[in-house]
C-alpha cells in the first residue's frame, strides 16, 4: 500500500467521517437534505473527497431504478453512503455524479478538526 494523500478542508463548516474523522464534504456542497439512507436521513451533495468508489450495481431506490456505486472513507474504510452512476428517470437524471453521504455515519467539523 502506498502513501495515503487526504484533501483537507477549510473555511465553512463542513462534514468528516464519523469514525475516524477524515474530511469529507463542505457544508455549502450539500445539494438537499431530503433523502433516506440504509441508516436515516442522508444528504445529497455535489461534491466529496477522501473516498473510494466501490462498484456499480442496480439498486430500486424511493425514487425508481438508479445505478450507484457504495462510497467508502479514504482513512478507515468505513461505508458512508453512495454515489449517483446512473438514473433510468428523465427527473433523476439530476443526481448522476452526486453522492448521498448518511447522517449517522458523518459528523459536522470545523477547522482543527
Amino acid at each position: 500500500m502506498g502513501r495515503l494523500f487526504k484533501t483537507y478542508l477549510t473555511g465553512t463548516p463542513f462534514f468528516c467521517c464519523h469514525k475516524c474523522s477524515s474530511h469529507l464534504a463542505l457544508h455549502d456542497d450539500i445539494m438537499s437534505k431530503s433523502f433516506q439512507g440504509r441508516h436515516g436521513t442522508a444528504y445529497l451533495f455535489s461534491k466529496c473527497v477522501n473516498i473510494t468508489v466501490g462498484q456499480s450495481e442496480e439498486r430500486q431506490l424511493t425514487t425508481g431504478l438508479h445505478t450507484v456505486a457504495d462510497i467508502s472513507c479514504i482513512d478507515c474504510g468505513g461505508v458512508l453512503g453512495w454515489k449517483y452512476e446512473g438514473a433510468q428517470e428523465e427527473s433523476q437524471k439530476y443526481k448522476v455524479g452526486k453522492f448521498i453521504l448518511e447522517r449517522a455515519l458523518i459528523q459536522k467539523c470545523r477547522e482543527g478538526n
